[in-house]
């Protein structure tokens, strides 16, 4: 069980991006192979469910690659006519998320967030006060749940009187959380897309898509800019070397998992190497 009042100095802060989310179980692998250990995990969105499992089990990253090669399939890979009746019958989203909360359900050991092994928090965009909310206690499952309800692909998940949307509508790669929390040392895992430059809109419906990844990123940057200087922050790399192109922001690509192995192993070879440079 966590001490979620204990001393933060290591903070793993995981960022959203869909099935790209893989990207981070590499960068997990490549830590604890380090001998990094993290005193709290912040996440958001995909980011929130990779971190519950990593505070849940976090001696056995091995686990969490396992679940990313077959179930997250199960979970994503929804049909095309699936989706689009779910869409007609909703009105709001293409996806239920039912698939989701059966795989919390069935491997998560505990039932809330202050049992987990390592502290953990997760971010969610309220929709009713429209301002971020971060679930730091109390039942796990709607909290991942409400932080991974990417606006258009999942409903929105109602907690109380509140409905709440995607974390990274409000903390795309919440930084600044773990700073607030008083943590020294923070490891940035996030799916690849800060590394590569935006290409430009080509065609009206590619607008939103590009203006909400200049969203995501500008609050990150801001964040890294005005770090207080005893803070050390590394951004693991996650091997990705090419242009985002547009049809990699579609929120189709939510569910692309051909390259899941791909994202993980690009993502742990990167980050090793850039471990093993800065301990030496």
């Amino acid at each position: 069980m966590s001490d979620q009042t204990q001393t933060v100095k290591t903070a793993f802060v995981l960022g959203g991006g869909g099935v790209l989310g893989a990207h981070e179980v590499g960068m997990l692998q490549a830590l604890y192979e380090a001998g990094i250990r993290p005193d709290v995990i912040v996440g958001t969105s995909v980011g929130a469910i990779n971190g519950v499992f990593a505070a849940a089990y976090p001696h056995d990253v091995a686990k969490l690659a396992d679940l990313w090669r077959s179930r997250v399939v199960s979970v994503f890979d929804i049909s095309l006519a699936k989706r689009v009746g779910t869409f007609l019958k909703s009105g709001t989203h293409m996806q239920p998320n039912e698939g989701l909360a059966a795989l919390l359900a069935e491997l998560l050991p505990v039932e809330r967030i202050e049992e987990l092994e390592i502290p953990f928090q997760c971010v969610a965009a309220s929709i009713e006060k429209a301002t971020a909310h971060w679930f730091c206690d109390g039942p796990v499952i709607p909290a991942v749940l409400a932080s991974s309800a990417v606006p258009g692909m999942l409903p929105a998940v109602q907690i109380g009187d509140e409905h709440f949307l995607d974390g990274g509508l409000v903390h795309s790669i919440p930084v600044g959380r773990a700073v607030s929390l008083g943590a020294e040392e923070i490891y940035v895992l996030h799916v690849g897309r800060i590394e590569q430059p935006l290409t430009a809109p080509k065609r009206p419906w590619q607008l939103g898509m590009v203006a909400f990844e200049i969203a995501r990123r500008h609050r990150f940057f801001e964040e890294m800019a005005s770090l207080p200087k005893e803070v050390k922050v590394h951004v693991l790399p996650a091997g990705a070397d090419h242009p985002v192109s547009r049809g990699d922001l579609s929120p189709l690509r939510y569910r692309d998992t051909s390259r899941i192995d791909v994202h993980i192993q690009r993502a742990y070879t990167a980050s090793r190497s850039y471990l093993e440079a800065a301990a030496a």
